[in-house]
């Protein structure tokens, strides 16, 4: 499978059999990433939480696409509230066997509301994800803080490949990331969440540096990761 990594939280999955997966479709308003909205082309799309900057497109990416949104409830309210006619709600512990593999939401440390105008709409429980994909596992941390129960994530599946906030301030900075990345004992992890905005302005690289020789990689924006 081919992972690409498009800015911000932004994460697109090319399945060896052309599933395209989609994380946190963030595009209109992100000045890092290489995306148009317009030009999306996504079969599922994976929303980790309510906020702005990880909604992004979705529902007009759904729309277009005639994509399949998997999120918390309130989100895929949301969504079939706007038009999307296709939606599968999960929760935080669940598991699904979709036609591409096998989707578990776990639990992330953040907030979850959905700015609208003037009001703030309640967006239920933020998540992560962890994907079985043709035997190779995938973690999509979202926006979270640290928590000790990462340590479940090690028990539970060999991950090949993790993508961990390091913009501090509203996730983990560069030591609790690397603290997440020792604990969930990742064989490569991604940095993500960083340097969209001033207030999370990081060094990937410093985070890399943290890490043991080999685990860290920072992707371009467009760069793809192939996954065998």
């Amino acid at each position: 499978m081919e992972i690409t990594y498009h800015g911000h939280s932004v994460i697109s999955v090319i399945t060896n059999d052309g599933t395209r997966l989609l994380f946190d479709p963030f595009i209109t308003g992100n000045s890092l990433t290489d995306l148009k909205a317009r030009d999306v082309k996504a079969d599922y799309l994976l929303i980790t939480h309510g906020h702005n900057d990880h909604i992004g497109d979705m529902i007009s990416i759904a729309k277009k696409n005639d994509a399949t949104i998997i999120a918390i409830p309130e989100i895929v309210h949301l969504a079939t509230k706007n038009g999307v006619e296709k939606t599968h709600a999960m929760n935080i512990g669940g598991s699904f066997e979709f036609p591409f593999g096998r989707v578990k939401m776990v639990f992330s440390q953040h907030s979850s509301g959905y700015e609208l105008g003037k009001e703030m709409l309640y967006m239920g429980e933020p998540a992560g994800f962890v994907l079985e994909i043709e035997g190779k596992t995938i973690y999509h941390a979202g926006d979270t803080a640290y928590f000790s129960d990462m340590a479940l994530l090690s028990e539970d599946f060999e991950i090949e490949v993790a993508f961990l906030p390091i913009g501090d301030n509203f996730t983990m900075g560069l030591k609790d990331a690397a603290k997440a990345s020792r604990t969930i004992q990742a064989k490569k992890v991604v940095p993500i969440h960083y340097n969209t905005f001033p207030v999370i302005k990081q060094n990937p690289n410093e985070f890399v540096a943290l890490l043991p020789e080999g685990i860290g990689q920072v992707m371009a924006v467009g760069e793809t990761l192939t996954v065998d």
